[in-house]
Formats: C-alpha cells, structure tokens, sequence
C-alpha cells in the first residue's frame, strides 16, 4: 500500500464503496468507474483492480444466493461463452498493441446510447437472440481491456428482459462470472498473498454489503420505466468518464 491508511482515509474508502456499491445493486455494473478515481487517492493503482474484482465477486455471490432464481439462464448460456471468446480477443489485442482508441470508441458509443435512450425516441423493440453475438464478444473484449464490459451487456439485456429483478440479477451474475475468471488468474499470481490487500478488503466488506442490501432495495420498488432510465443515466456518466479517461491520459 501508499502510506499507512488512517481512520479517516478508510472512512473516504468506505463511503466510496458503499455509493459505488449502490449502484452494483442496482444495475450490476458500474462498481470501478464510480470508487477507482477515490480509492486511487490512497491505494496503489495496480491493488484497485485485484482490490475490485474480489469485492464485486463477493457482491455478485451474495446477490445471486438471494435472486438467484430470478436470472434469465438461457441469455447467460448465451453469453457467457461469447464474453470468454470476446476476453481471449481482448487479451490479444492488450499484447499486440495500445488499445487507448478503443476506450475513446466504447465512450462515444455509450454515451450516444444512453443519450438515445434518455431522448424518448428509442422504439419499443426487443434485441433478437442473435444480437448476444456481437454484445457478448465486445463485452468481453472491453472486460479484458478495461475492466469495463458492464455497460455492453447492459445494454443488450435491457432490450431482452422484461422485468427489471430480472435484468439485475442476470446482470449481476454475468458481472460475477467475469470477476470469478479475475479473481483466479490474480490468485494463481500470486497477488491475493498481499495480506494487507486482504486486510483492506476485508475492512471494507461492511461497506459493499451495505450498498448492494440499498441498491436491492431500491430497485424493488422501482418501476420499470424507472429503473430503465437510471440504467441509461448511470451509462451516460460512465460513457462521459471513459471519454474523461482517454483525453486525460492521452494528453
């Protein structure tokens, strides 16, 4: 870690995690874009992902044990092989050249989508069977790249499923697969032997159990319409802050 935490830098963390965790209860997504810009303050960059991605596993398990029941299985059957191919892609791509464009391109395309959406003018259409195809492999493509593939599927779930439980816990699960494949491949290298990585984790439990439990909440009594427009809401400011990210860092 940077300099020893203090009380009140654990209090920051904490209250990070519990708003970021809200909006995982929520909308299964979003969890890194929203506490990694705070958690950098204090925490070394290369912890925050491994940091992330134990958390949101945790997060997706304690969800599912819950609403479990309620995922729509045949759209992840779907997926889940996709978003694996589209990891695999994905890492290829990370090895072979800078994939920054990429982070510019999923941006602009979030942020129209959303914009789209919000404008009233979205059609009342479902997505066919056939368009997992193209969401589940750039999902995993922007999953492995970025760390960011919530959104894509989102996106394709929303004009799937009907009911709003639905689409969270399928999201939910879906998020909790990917960071399953995360969690192995930083455990086989060795990164969770960090004790106080473990120790901070551990620290901030009460906050991610805190958030998920009000973001449940919060979504059952939600219609619809409602839950669909705060989905779009929370994807504009996540396609804005991946746009912020690539001007910031290509500067």
């Amino acid at each position: 870690m940077q300099d020893a935490l203090q009380l009140s830098h654990y209090l920051v963390l904490a209250g990070a995690l519990l708003v970021a965790y809200v909006i995982f209860g929520i909308a299964g997504f979003g969890t890194a874009l929203i506490a990694s810009p705070v958690m950098a303050l204090y925490i070394p960059v290369a912890k925050i992902v491994p940091l992330l991605a134990l958390l949101d596993m945790c997060a997706a398990m304690v969800n599912v044990s819950r609403d479990g029941r309620n995922a729509q299985w045949p759209e992840l059957k779907r997926l889940v092989p996709l978003m694996i191919a589209g990891s695999l892609i994905g890492a290829l791509i990370l090895l072979r050249t800078r994939p920054d464009i990429l982070l510019l391109a999923l941006g602009i395309f979030v942020v129209l989508y959303a914009a789209y959406a919000l404008s009233g003018l979205k059609p009342d259409r479902r997505f066919s069977a056939r368009a997992s195809v193209p969401f589940g492999l750039l999902g995993g493509v922007f999953s492995a790249l970025f760390g960011s593939g919530g959104f894509i599927y989102a996106i394709y779930l929303s004009g799937r499923i009907e009911s709003k439980e639905a689409m969270r816990i399928t999201q939910t699960t879906l998020i909790g697969l990917s960071t399953l494949t995360r969690v192995v491949i930083f455990a086989l290298a060795g990164v969770y032997f960090d004790a106080d990585l473990l120790l901070l984790a551990l620290a901030l439990v009460p906050g991610m159990l805190l958030g998920i439990t009000l973001g449940r909440y919060f979504t059952l009594n939600m219609s619809r319409e409602q839950f669909l427009k705060l989905i779009n809401v929370i994807l504009l400011v996540s396609g804005s802050m991946l746009i912020f990210r690539y001007l910031t860092t290509s500067l």
